[in-house]
């Protein structure tokens, strides 16, 4: 989504989906065009894929909304999910908070192909990408 001030107005909308309806909140949310970050207090109540299924759902619906242009708007099929430990909670938060200026160095494909090796997770490139 390239108008950023529609992408803060999602990342809102998406805050309040995460705490409401996904019983997990949002501790920050950030992105760029192409992809976005949130970190999460994920609930004991959903599976990740429930609480993903119920974020991407609602923000689609609500994204199909802003207009015309919009109107074929969807989230790619997959997502990609990180724990964290409360003591690197601030460092993520941070990271998260400069997406636009992160970005300006790494692209979103070698950003997710880095953080898959950091933490040996095997992707098949083949499926990752929509």
């Amino acid at each position: 989504m390239k108008d950023p001030e529609l992408r803060k107005d999602l990342y809102a909308v998406q805050a309040k989906v995460f705490r409401d309806d996904a019983d997990s909140p949002a501790l920050i949310i950030n992105g760029v065009e192409d992809h976005i970050h949130a970190l999460c207090l994920l609930t004991r109540n959903l599976a990740i894929k429930d609480v993903m299924q119920v974020a991407k759902t609602e923000t689609s619906k609500w994204v199909k909304k802003q207009g015309a242009q919009y109107a074929n708007f969807h989230w790619q099929g997959g997502y990609g999910i990180f724990s964290v430990s409360e003591s690197n909670s601030a460092q993520v938060k941070k990271y998260i908070a400069n997406q636009e200026e992160h970005h300006k160095k790494k692209t979103f494909q070698d950003e997710f192909r880095e953080l898959c090796k950091l933490h040996e997770i095997e992707i098949d490139e083949r499926y990752v990408w929509d």
